[in-house]
């Protein structure tokens, strides 16, 4: 039989046993803690020293940046204003991540042209990334990425980007959009779906080789998908992505349905992948995947290439994903502005008339001999301002700049579309002008400050190619069809 007072000491001295082993543990637990904390003030001390010396802009609070102090369904908008106050280089804190707006003609011209090479890194762009991984031609960063780039502009170039063939698919493309405009007997009508399917077709029978019908289930499904994607990006459940990354890939939201409809268009691209591999011939390649397929066979035995299923695919919903939005945009916005301006259509019919004649559809040979066309084309795009803000970048290494520092892999945005609008290189930025690309005597002239897709480098003007040209070849054919139904047109505003 245990005595009382014996258990009592055994309880008593286990008891003591557990409070030590605890204080130990506890000790061993704050400890680490105070070391991670002294890191963390070391990281953060680092951090703010390669700070020091940033543009000036607005304080931040912590953890939310400057967010609160700006309109998050208007982002942009607000991106502009801030710089009414701060000046065309200022800092803007998305959480507690800074990056570097730049803003007007002069300091875009400085950063992505004249130091093109510093400002080559790409930046974050979350929405896009945590399904692309890095890889792709539109977010893909260093070597890859250029090589991708190269390839393909010259496939593109190869398939009539800009050449006759591309002039024989607007056309046929032309054809069917009028068709569906004159299905509605007169009556008032939303083109805004017809101006989408007609605008994918344009890049589909590039990158896939061949058009859809309107009708056809799964290219309906495709463009949904698109669509849906871009207003998710432009919601403010995107702009918490884009300001919170890491935080928001955890949260529930309907911004989580945009990693699902990539995918959907992965999959899409991968049958195509599949069907091109079955029926690929290597001397008669159709479509820029079938180029693609030939590429990965002729670099199979190169250990560092960097063509692959993986690449293409991604690649290959790069192009399809951004093309058809940009194309399409460009001919819903080219379709407005002549409704709105119908003197402006009157006089592209009277040069139509002049050059072209009457049993002709107007063809990019023309164009040389069209000058206030190629003025209302570029116009279109520059008013229209699609892409108003550039793919965000990194500088690639630490570097000065306007007087200020800034360190390696910050971000930086562009803001193209105050190039578009600036005072100083375009006399009526606000307004619909086609004089802006017009000389004293009627001929086009180029304007460095065009910045409808992209920056200026000639590099990057080439890797705009997917949109621009083909938004081209569809707007030189807006102003040649008169569908019955898109009349009288549209009355109202200063400009």
């Amino acid at each position: 039989m245990v005595e009382p007072a014996s258990l009592g000491s055994s309880c008593e001295g286990q008891w003591r046993q557990q409070i030590i082993s605890r204080m130990d543990f506890s000790g061993t637990i704050g400890v680490l803690l105070a070391i991670c904390f002294v890191c963390l003030l070391y990281l953060s001390s680092r951090k703010k020293k390669n700070w020091s010396n940033l543009p000036p802009g607005p304080i931040p609070l912590p953890i939310l940046g400057n967010m609160l102090q700006v309109e998050v369904k208007e982002l942009i908008k607000s991106l502009r204003k801030l710089s009414e106050t701060y000046g065309p280089i200022y800092t803007f804190y998305l959480g507690s991540r800074p990056c570097v707006v730049l803003s007007g003609y002069q300091v875009l011209k400085e950063a992505l042209i004249e130091k093109a090479e510093e400002f080559s890194g790409r930046g974050d762009f979350p929405a896009v990334q945590m399904w692309s991984n890095g890889n792709g031609i539109v977010y893909g960063t260093g070597e890859r990425w250029r090589q991708l780039r190269r390839f393909a502009i010259s496939t593109l170039k190869n398939f009539g980007m800009g050449k006759r063939s591309m002039e024989e698919r607007v056309k046929e493309e032309a054809q069917f959009l009028v068709s569906e405009f004159r299905k509605t007997e007169g009556k008032p009508f939303d083109p805004t779906f017809f101006l989408s399917c007609a605008g994918s077709n344009i890049i589909c029978t590039l990158v896939f080789g061949e058009r859809f019908e309107y009708t056809d289930e799964k290219f309906l499904t495709l463009l949904n998908l698109i669509n849906s994607n871009w207003k998710l990006m432009s919601s403010t459940w995107g702009q918490l992505l884009f300001t919170f990354p890491k935080i928001m890939r955890h949260v529930p939201g309907p911004h989580r349905q945009i990693y699902k409809n990539y995918l959907q268009l992965a999959a899409f691209v991968g049958e195509r992948l599949k069907m091109n591999k079955e029926t690929l011939d290597p001397n008669n390649p159709r479509d820029f995947i079938d180029c693609f397929l030939i590429k990965v066979q002729q670099e199979k035995n190169n250990p560092n290439t960097h063509f692959n299923d993986e690449t293409m695919s991604k690649t290959t919903v790069n192009l399809f994903f951004a093309g058809t939005e940009t194309v399409s945009s460009t001919l819903r916005y080219g379709l407005l502005i002549l409704l709105r301006h119908p003197e402006i259509e009157e006089k592209l019919h009277e040069e139509i008339d002049r050059v072209v004649g009457p049993h002709r559809s107007p063809c990019m040979e023309d164009r040389s001999r069209m000058p206030y066309m190629d003025a209302v084309l570029h116009e279109i795009q520059r008013y229209a301002d699609i892409v108003p803000m550039g793919v965000p970048h990194t500088v690639t290494r630490d570097i000065k700049f306007r007087g200020y520092t800034l360190p390696k892999d910050i971000n930086i945005i562009p803001l193209l579309c105050t190039a578009q609008a600036d005072p100083t290189q375009f006399k009526n930025p606000g307004c619909f002008d086609p004089s802006h690309f017009l000389d004293e005597n009627g001929r086009f002239k180029k304007n460095d400050a065009f910045m409808a897709f992209s920056a200026v480098s000639l590099p990057c003007r080439e890797a705009s190619l997917p949109g621009r040209e083909p938004g081209h070849h569809g707007a030189l054919h807006l102003p040649h069809h008169h569908p019955p139904a898109l009349h009288p047109p549209v009355t109202g505003g200063a400009c």
